[in-house]
């Protein structure tokens, strides 16, 4: 176990989504010394920013959770850059860990890393039985690269790491931005401002037959929090909730919370992405005694009045 009163914590990506959460969740187990790097003083694609980095916050521990993502959109427009991206930070932030010789690493991964026709449900033995889903690819692959690379780190150089997958996640503070967001808030700014401009329809991307899982973000930063605690080798984990819904579900599910009762438009002619995701959590509640507490509906009510707020708060 860590006595985190005593360690210096580097958050990579903590002002954003989930690292925010991951940060409180430090703080309640009474870490004081939490770095949280900004993008516009480190560019952690470089390797003279994350070796200042390193020297400006001195960590014992990294929690490396930034991440250039979005959606199946984003994803496809932006392959090339989601690849270096995500490639090289974690490339510059795990040499300079090895070289300074810090605690343990703990990586995020991305339910993306899995292949296109992974058996359901996902276990992690199932990583490296094929491509992932051609969409998100550059990403997911740029993510499973850096499991390599810890796995490698730990054999040679005794280097302790921790490396999870997070299915799809959701909550308060996600990004809302209809160009790069995921599924989740895409449809609920969508459903909410149909709902005030009294809009007769809304048009979702796909067939809505593919089906995914969601995690909670507050259940996601524990569980991290847990794998920094309890893990030293970078054996993979998933972290899920353990249901699976269609995408046709969840969104007549987000439009019945919102109250939006017109219609739902599919637009077949845009990708639905891997057909299924959903994920086998057994390692992890062996692994970090830890379980997902929050059902998808209360999430999604959660999120909604998040939203709502800020929308409010946005127009006044």
């Amino acid at each position: 176990m860590i006595d985190w009163v005593r360690q210096k914590v580097v958050v990579t990506g903590g002002a954003g989504f989930l690292g925010r959460v991951v940060c409180d969740k430090l703080r309640e187990r009474g870490c004081t010394n939490i770095g949280v790097p900004r993008s516009c003083d480190y560019d952690l694609t470089t390797e003279n920013a994350v070796r200042r980095m390193y020297d400006d916050f001195e960590p014992d521990l990294v929690i490396h959770l930034a991440a250039e993502v979005g959606g199946i959109g984003a994803n496809r427009d932006n392959p090339g850059r989601f690849f270096f991206a995500n490639m090289a930070m974690g490339l510059h932030l795990i040499e300079e860990a090895r070289r300074r010789r810090i605690r343990k690493f703990v990586q995020a991964g991305t339910v993306c890393a899995y292949p296109k026709h992974t058996p359901v449900p996902f276990r992690e033995e199932s990583l490296w039985d094929g491509y992932p889903e051609e969409t998100n690819a550059p990403y997911g692959v740029a993510k499973k690269s850096l499991f390599v690379m810890l796995d490698a780190y730990y054999r040679q150089y005794g280097l302790r790491s921790a490396v999870a997958l997070p299915v799809n996640l959701y909550g308060p503070h996600d990004n809302f931005d209809l160009n790069s967001s995921h599924v989740i808030p895409a449809l609920i700014r969508k459903c909410v401002t149909a709902v005030k401009t009294r809009e007769k329809s809304i048009t979702c991307w796909g067939t809505g037959n593919a089906s995914r899982e969601f995690l909670y973000v507050d259940d996601a930063a524990e569980a991290l929090v847990c794998a920094a605690e309890t893990l030293d080798r970078p054996v993979p984990v998933n972290l899920g909730s353990g249901h699976e819904i269609t995408i046709r579900k969840l969104t007549e599910m987000i439009a019945e919370l919102t109250g939006f009762r017109g219609d739902l438009i599919w637009d077949a002619s845009k990708p639905d992405g891997q057909p299924r995701r959903c994920l086998d959590t057994s390692r992890g509640e062996e692994l970090l005694s830890w379980r997902a507490s929050t059902s998808l509906e209360v999430g999604l009510r959660r999120t909604i009045e998040w939203y709502r707020a800020q929308s409010m708060l946005s127009a006044a």
